[in-house]
Order: structure tokens, then C-alpha cells, then sequence
């Protein structure tokens, strides 16, 4: 029995999570968070680290250095209009995004919105699980295999559920401590 596709299925859940936690703002200047801001680039929607260099001088600073500076509004215009939460302060030649310090009460919110990421990944996860119960057990009603064979892809199927979703408890600890720890 092959197992490869509900592990892959979940692989990928874990990996957008991942992702996603990466773009959550905890008051260190990540470019991640960037990653979903698309620039008007000539009538076309480009990603910005395609248009400008982006660099993490300090800690709480990101700065955008456009590679053709007639785009420099319009990277502005992305950010301004994006929900990153950060005014970018223009220079004309650079564009900085100053991080500001979180507060005790903002840090809980992150905290809080972590945990329900996590929550709805794990919920994905057990939905790859139980589609790949129901696609064996209809299997066991053709026939194609025994209920032995059921049990023992049900165990499986449990067991590569329950490290996927241990790794999506450690990633979620790892972000909260982060956030919290700041």
C-alpha cells in the first residue's frame, strides 16, 4: 500500500504553515513578510524582490532599494496598499520599513492569531487523513483488500498523521516563544 500521496498532501499543509508563520510580523524586520506584495511593474503584477534589492540592515529595519528608480512609487503604492501593517517612509532613493516595538498586548494577539493558524493546519491534516481512510475503506467494500489490510493502512494513516501534526505543535512553540521573547 502506497501512502506516499496523503503524506505528501500533509508535507504540503506543514510547509504553508511554515510559510505563513514566517510572514507573521514579531517585531524583528523579516523580508518575508514581503513576499505577497506585488509592485505594478510596466501594466504587469511582479513580486518586489523581483523590481528591488531588499536588505535587513538592522534589526527593526528592512530597506527597499529599487534596481529602476521610476518604480520607487509605485513599491510604495504595493506596500501602502498591502496589509503589512507598516507606513514605508520614502527617501527617494531607498524605501525603509521601520518595525516598530510590540507591546505586551499586541504580542498576545500574534500569539493567539499563531494558534489559530495552527489550529486550522491541524484541521487540514485530519482532513487528508480521514480522505485517505475513506478512500481505503471503500478499497475493503470493492474487495481490492482485506479488513486486515484496512486496519493496518487505518494505523498508518494515524501514525503519519500524528507526526505531522507533532511537527506543526513544534513549529507553532518555536513562533510563539519567538514572538513572546522579544
Amino acid at each position: 500500500m502506497d501512502y506516499t500521496e496523503i503524506e505528501n498532501k500533509m508535507d504540503k499543509t506543514v510547509s504553508v504553515f511554515q510559510e505563513n508563520l514566517s510572514e507573521i510580523r514579531a517585531g524583528r524586520a523579516n523580508p518575508a513578510i514581503l513576499n505577497k506584495v506585488m509592485v505594478e511593474y510596466y501594466g504587469t503584477p511582479t513580486p518586489i524582490n523581483q523590481v528591488a534589492g531588499i536588505s535587513v540592515p538592522e534589526a527593526r529595519l528592512i530597506v527597499i532599494q529599487p534596481w529602476d528608480m521610476s518604480v520607487l512609487k509605485d513599491i510604495e503604492r504595493a506596500i501602502l496598499a498591502s496589509d503589512i501593517g507598516i507606513t514605508p517612509n520614502n527617501d527617494g532613493k531607498v524605501i525603509r520599513l521601520a518595525f516598530p516595538e510590540l507591546n505586551e498586548e499586541r504580542r498576545k494577539e500574534l500569539v493567539k492569531d499563531i494558534r489559530k493558524m495552527g489550529e486550522e493546519s491541524k484541521v487540514a491534516i485530519r482532513a487528508i487523513r480521514r480522505d485517505g481512510i475513506d478512500e481505503f475503506r471503500k478499497m475493503q467494500k470493492e474487495a481490492t483488500i482485506t479488513e486486515d489490510d484496512l486496519k493496518a493502512a487505518e494505523d498508518q494513516i494515524q501514525k503519519i498523521t500524528d507526526k505531522k501534526v507533532e511537527e506543526i505543535d513544534k513549529l507553532l512553540e518555536n513562533k510563539e516563544k519567538e514572538v513572546m521573547s522579544l
